[in-house]
């Protein structure tokens, strides 16, 4: 099933995620409905907020890889960072430069709740990174100079307001 995702400005997308078990209920459906929403939107990343679930889990979907990240948590950064444009499926029409780590180590469990600690870098860092930040109700505009995002304002303002249109099922809370 394809579920809406989030549109900026809802209270979900600003507040941390809590962990989950096998047993939460209805968890193998969620996976199944996230990776249906994510391949219909086109987008390289999908949390749980962004559909409305405050669960501690994403997923990436890149040319090269595709994973589910259940209860992740980042054990270390590269002092090394690069600079590269990002966009959000719940902030459509908005790509903006931001800086992130060039290499992370990440604990995780799979959709199988398999124990794993495996280190990222270049591309698949900077989305499990941007992902990340949603478990903890942040967003990549917080990384954003104020005057950038004082020059986004209105446009920020028309996404939570239902005034942007998308290639997907987009919600306003």
């Amino acid at each position: 099933m394809i579920l809406p995702i989030i549109a900026y400005g809802a209270a979900i997308l600003r507040q941390p995620c809590q962990e989950i078990t096998a047993a939460t209920a209805g968890i193998n459906e969620l996976i199944k409905s996230m990776w249906h929403t994510l391949e219909h939107a086109k987008g390289a990343g999908l949390a749980a907020p962004q559909v409305n679930k405050p669960y501690r889990i994403f997923l990436i979907s890149m040319e090269t890889f595709k994973g589910t990240f259940i209860n992740p948590r980042i054990v270390s950064y590269s002092n090394e960072t690069m600079l590269d444009t990002e966009g959000c499926l719940s902030i459509p029409g908005i790509w903006e430069e931001v800086a992130r780590a060039a290499d992370i180590t990440l604990e995780y469990q799979d959709e199988h709740f398999i124990s794993h600690t495996h280190a990222f870098s270049g591309n698949i860092a900077r989305a499990i990174q941007h992902e990340y930040d949603h478990l903890n109700g942040k967003l990549y505009l917080d990384y954003l100079s104020p005057l950038r995002k004082t020059l986004l304002k209105h446009k920020l303002k028309a996404i939570a307001k239902g005034k942007t249109k998308a290639p997907y099922p987009l919600r306003v809370l």
